[in-house]
C-alpha cells in the first residue's frame, strides 16, 4: 500500500516534470515544433538520429513510444557487401501537419508527409504519405477513414469532462457510466 502511494507520486512527478519538458527537449534536439503541441511524457518516444529532419505542426499530439525515423538503417548491408556503399546514407525528412493525433506505439517512417486533421492509429508503420482528414492505422498504415465518419460515429458518444476537476470527472463517471472495475 505505501509502495503504490510513493510509485503514484513517482510518477505523478516525472509526469509533470517530463510533460513540460518534452516539447522543450524536442526542439533542443533540433525538432521543428509547432504550436500547442503535447509530447506523452514517455521516455520512449523518439526522433531518431537526424531530429533536426522531423517538423511538427501545431496541434499536434504524439503519444507514448512513437518513433521517428529519418534514415534507411538497412542500408547497413549494402555498406558492407558493396563498396559503391561504403559510406552511403539515405535521408528523408518527415513532416507532420497541423490538428494531428499519433496514436501509441507508432512508426513514422522516412520520407513521409502527414496531412492537416489527421488520426494515426496505435501501433502503425506509416510508410507514406498520409492526406489530409483522414485516419489511417495498421501495419503497413492505410486509410480506414476519415474525419467525417469519425466526427458523426462520435457525437452521440461524448461527455464534456475537460472543463471538470479530477474529482468531479470521477464522480460524474461513475455515476453516469457506472462502476468499471471489480471491487
Amino acid at each position: 500500500m505505501i509502495i503504490d502511494t510513493i510509485r503514484r507520486k513517482i510518477q505523478h512527478f516525472w509526469y509533470i516534470k517530463i510533460s513540460k519538458d518534452r516539447v522543450k527537449y524536442a526542439t533542443k534536439l533540433g525538432v521543428k515544433v509547432g504550436k500547442n503541441v503535447n509530447i506523452m511524457p514517455d521516455p520512449y518516444i523518439a526522433f531518431g538520429t537526424e531530429p533536426y529532419l522531423v517538423t511538427l505542426g501545431d496541434n499536434v499530439e504524439i503519444t507514448a513510444r512513437v518513433q521517428f525515423t529519418t534514415h534507411d538503417g538497412a542500408l547497413w548491408v549494402l555498406r558492407n557487401s558493396d563498396n559503391n556503399f561504403k559510406d552511403a546514407d539515405i535521408f528523408k525528412p518527415i513532416v507532420v501537419g497541423n490538428n494531428v493525433f499519433i496514436g501509441n506505439d507508432s512508426y513514422i517512417m522516412p520520407g513521409v508527409r502527414i496531412g492537416n486533421n489527421v488520426i494515426v492509429g496505435a501501433h502503425s508503420v506509416v510508410t507514406k504519405n498520409i492526406p489530409d482528414n483522414s485516419i489511417w492505422a495498421g501495419v503497413p498504415a492505410r486509410e480506414i477513414s476519415n474525419l467525417d465518419i469519425y466526427r458523426d460515429k462520435c457525437i452521440d458518444k461524448i461527455v464534456v469532462t475537460k472543463s471538470m476537476s479530477a474529482e468531479e470527472k470521477k464522480s460524474y463517471l461513475l455515476s453516469h457510466i457506472g462502476e468499471c472495475r471489480d471491487e
